[in-house]
């Protein structure tokens, strides 16, 4: 494998913060190209309810600034989300979304954290994985989940998904 082109991480801005709307938009760029372009999910679909009080993080090239990866997540009263996973294809060669999902774990276990509510040493993130990349997620101790008595996958936007469980230790 071929050394990653120069790159870094950031998390965007809260909600109100400078900078949010052009650097969710870069995250947005990204997610288009990927789940439109190449995947053929929905506009509609894509941009969602979510992205107004997710926490996005987006990766992306040094010194040109171009956007080439983004996930996000979607705190709940019981667990975090990790949604809209996506790099650029012609990065994916570089394992961009191995630190994407490493760097929304630092960003979940610092949350955790400083909220000071939680009630164990552990934190709960679920992932909705698209059949073809469990295995990805597996890497990262997530587990698939029965989610329906119907069986274990089921449809999301039109393609088959698994719900997928990790819990991550905040004692590290």
């Amino acid at each position: 494998m071929a050394s990653p082109p120069p790159h870094e991480i950031i998390v965007v801005p809260a909600a109100g913060q400078p900078g949010r709307e052009e650097l969710r938009q870069q995250c947005y760029d990204v997610r288009i190209a990927v789940f439109i372009h190449e995947q053929g999910f929905s506009l509609d679909d894509e941009i969602d309810k979510w992205d107004d009080e997710a926490t996005h993080i987006l990766l992306r090239l040094v010194p040109s600034l171009q956007p080439i990866g983004t996930i996000r997540c979607v705190k709940t009263k019981d667990y975090y989300k990790l949604t809209r996973l996506a790099v650029l294809k012609e990065y994916r060669q570089f394992r961009f979304g191995r630190a994407l999902v490493q760097s929304l774990h630092d960003f979940v276990k610092s949350d955790a954290k400083a909220s000071g509510s939680r009630v164990s040493d552990t934190v709960k993130v679920i992932a909705h994985s698209q059949i073809p990349v469990k295995g990805f997620y597996g890497k990262f101790g997530y587990v698939a989940e029965v989610r329906n008595l119907q069986g274990e996958e089921f449809d999301e936007d039109g393609a088959p998904h698994q719900k997928m469980v990790a819990r991550l230790s905040l004692s590290e």
